[in-house]
């Protein structure tokens, strides 16, 4: 074999590997990212109430009209226990015992209320997610940010549901 076509097949050998390090390296990152969802992951935000139907008086009322959905979209079940949804000011809500089956859905609400299989409880006497613009990000148990939505950001598309700032 000439000098020439073994460099060249050692140059091909390399950039072949450089691009499948490359490939492999891109869903860790995406997975740690702020933006959209982790490759791969069938519990997803749905749709985001973030601005309450009519007067902000926190009344529990209009607390519970604010609302993150957690989907999942997959066949099987999973377990959300220790899985948690962070507002942009750090606002954290903890799933305790809730078993989400596939192709199901359950609201994430601000104010309090009896917790069931399709709507939680954050216990809380103020608004969680700003009106104008926020980040809500879920996590599993540990720590992996599965999704996240963004709303009143310089992009447009922002808006996931929920009524627009006015």
């Amino acid at each position: 074999m000439s000098a020439s076509r073994t460099s060249r097949r050692i140059f091909a050998s390399v950039l072949a590997a450089g691009t499948l390090l490359g490939a492999a390296a891109l869903p860790a990152a995406a997975a740690d990212g702020h933006h959209g969802r982790a490759p791969h992951s069938d519990v997803v935000i749905g749709k985001v109430q973030y601005n309450s139907p009519g007067r902000d008086d926190r009344s529990n009322r209009s607390l519970n009209a604010e609302w993150v959905e957690v989907r999942n979209n997959g066949r099987k079940a999973v377990d959300l226990n220790g899985f948690t949804l962070t507002a942009g000011d750090g606002t954290r809500y903890r799933f305790h015992h809730l078993r989400l089956e596939g192709h199901s859905a359950v609201k994430v609400h601000s104010g309090m209320g009896r917790d069931s299989m399709h709507d939680v409880y954050q216990d809380r006497h103020n608004y969680v997610w700003d009106n104008h613009r926020d980040t809500a990000t879920l996590r599993t148990d540990r720590g992996r940010v599965l999704d996240t939505a963004m709303w009143g950001h310089e992009r447009q598309g922002g808006h996931r549901g929920g009524h627009p700032h006015h």
